[in-house]
C-alpha cells in the first residue's frame, strides 16, 4: 500500500519454522486488537522479505482468563483473593451464554490457526520452553506488553529476558505501557528489564519521557502494526456480515455518555444499533460470537462507528468511517496519540461532537503513509542493526 521498498516476499503460510525473526506478543489472547496487531506485524515483515514467525508462547497467566472457569495470575495477595472470588461468577455468566461464548472462542481459535501460528509447533507454556528456539532476533510487541495490569506484573519474556542459545538481538516494536508511565512501584524492575532490549520503540509518544529515564539508547514512537497494512489487506481476512448500514458501537468499558449518544444518534438517523463488546450478555447473539475476522466485517458494514477502543479507532481510520471516539478512563493516551497523528482530534468526543462532520481522507491517508514509511523503515532497520 505504501512506498517502502520491498524485498522478496515470504509465503505467509508455508515458511519454515527456522525463521529469522521470532515475534513474542499477545497472539494467544482472545482479543480483537491483540490478534490483529500480531497479524499486521507478521504480514508486514513477510511482505518485506523477513521470515518472521509468531512464537507460540501461550502462558497460563494470559490464556487462563478465557477458560470457562477462569484462572488469573495475581501480583498481590489482595488481587489474588479478589480474582479467586470472582472466578465462579464468571463461570456462571459464561454458562448462561454458553453457545455465544463457545462460538466466539471457536472464531478466535480459527483466526489464530489460519493467520497467526504454525499449529505443527508445540505450545510453550513456561519460559524454559523458549531455550531451544532457533531465532537470532526477537521482536517483542506490540500491544500492552509492558503493562503489569495486563501481564499480572512485569514479565521478563516481553523484554527479551530469557535464555536462548541463538538469541542475539531483541527489538521492542510499538511496545505499550497502557499509559504515559508505570506506577513508581515498578520503576526498579522496569529499569532492570528494559536493559535486555537492543532497539526500543513505543506505541505512545506520551510514554517516551518515562522510558528515557531508564534506557540509555534511543526511544522512538512508532505506529501500531495494524497501520502497516492497508485497507485492501485487511479486507482479505475479514468476514462480512449479511447486514450493513448500522451504527456500530464497540466498547472496551461501559460508558453511560457513549450509550446515551448512540441512542440519540439512532433516533436521529433511524439506523439500527449493533453493539459489539468483549464478553457481553445481550440480544445481539451474532455479534457476541465475533472473532477478529468478524470484527473487521462488522466495522466494514457500519455507516457509523462509536467507540472507546484504540483498535476500534484505528480501524475506523483505516476503513474511512464516520466515527466518534469517547475517552477511556484508564488507557486514553494511545487514542489521543493516534488521533493527533492523523489530524483527527475533532473525532474525540468531549462536550460535543459532530459525527457527520466531513473528513479529508486524502489528507489523512498522506499522514498515514508518512508514518508508515517512518515506522516501517525503523522496524526493518532495527532487525538489521541498532538504530542510532
Amino acid at each position: 500500500m505504501f512506498d517502502i521498498p520491498k524485498r522478496r516476499p515470504v509465503d505467509t503460510q508455508t515458511a519454515e519454522h527456522e525463521g529469522k525473526v521470532g515475534i513474542i506478543t499477545f497472539h494467544c489472547a482472545d482479543n480483537f486488537g491483540a490478534m490483529l496487531q500480531a497479524y499486521g506485524l507478521k504480514r508486514f515483515l513477510r511482505e518485506h522479505g523477513v521470515q518472521a514467525d509468531i512464537v507460540r508462547y501461550d502462558p497460563f497467566f494470559m490464556t487462563g482468563r478465557y477458560w470457562w472457569l477462569p484462572y488469573w495470575s495475581a501480583s498481590s495477595l489482595r488481587e489474588g483473593v479478589s480474582r479467586l472470588l470472582d472466578a465462579p461468577l464468571k463461570l456462571i455468566w459464561r454458562l448462561l451464554i454458553c453457545r455465544e461464548y463457545a462460538a466466539r472462542r471457536r472464531n478466535m481459535a480459527r483466526f489464530r490457526r489460519e493467520y497467526l501460528i504454525d499449529v505443527r509447533q508445540p505450545r510453550i507454556r513456561f519460559i524454559a520452553g523458549l531455550r531451544k528456539l532457533p531465532y537470532r532476533t526477537y521482536i517483542v510487541g506490540s500491544d500492552q506488553i509492558w503493562n503489569p495490569n495486563i501481564t499480572c506484573g512485569l514479565r521478563g519474556v516481553y523484554f527479551g529476558d530469557f535464555q536462548s542459545g541463538r538469541k542475539e538481538r531483541v527489538v521492542a516494536y510499538a511496545a505499550s505501557l497502557g499509559g504515559a508511565s508505570l506506577s513508581p512501584q515498578y520503576d526498579r524492575e522496569f529499569a532492570r528489564l528494559v536493559q535486555h532490549v537492543d532497539t526500543l520503540s513505543l506505541r505512545e509518544a506520551e510514554a517516551v519521557p518515562y522510558v528515557r529515564r531508564f534506557y540509555s539508547g534511543k526511544v522512538t514512537a512508532v505506529l501500531d502494526p495494524v497501520f502497516l497494512l492497508g485497507e485492501s489487506a485487511w479486507r482479505e481476512v475479514e468476514r462480512l456480515s449479511t447486514r450493513s448500514g448500522y451504527i456500530l458501537t464497540y466498547a472496551t468499558e461501559r460508558n453511560a455518555h457513549m450509550t446515551a449518544y448512540v441512542r440519540a444518534l439512532s433516533r436521529r438517523t433511524g439506523l439500527r444499533v449493533a453493539v459489539l463488546e468483549e464478553m457481553r450478555i445481550g440480544s445481539h447473539a451474532e455479534l457476541d460470537t465475533a472473532g477478529p475476522a468478524e470484527f473487521l466485517g462488522y466495522l466494514h458494514g457500519a455507516a457509523y462507528v462509536v467507540t472507546n477502543s484504540f483498535h476500534g479507532t484505528a480501524f475506523s481510520i483505516l476503513y474511512r468511517k464516520q466515527f466518534l471516539v469517547f475517552a477511556h478512563s484508564k488507557f486514553n493516551a494511545r487514542i489521543d496519540n493516534i488521533l493527533r497523528l492523523h489530524g483527527l482530534e475533532d473525532r474525540l468526543f468531549r462536550t460535543g461532537g459532530d459525527i457527520d462532520a466531513p473528513v479529508d481522507w486524502d489528507a489523512v491517508r498522506e499522514r498515514t503513509a508518512a508514518e508508515v514509511r517512518r515506522s516501517g523503515a525503523f522496524l526493518l532497520d532495527s532487525i538489521g542493526g541498532r538504530t542510532e
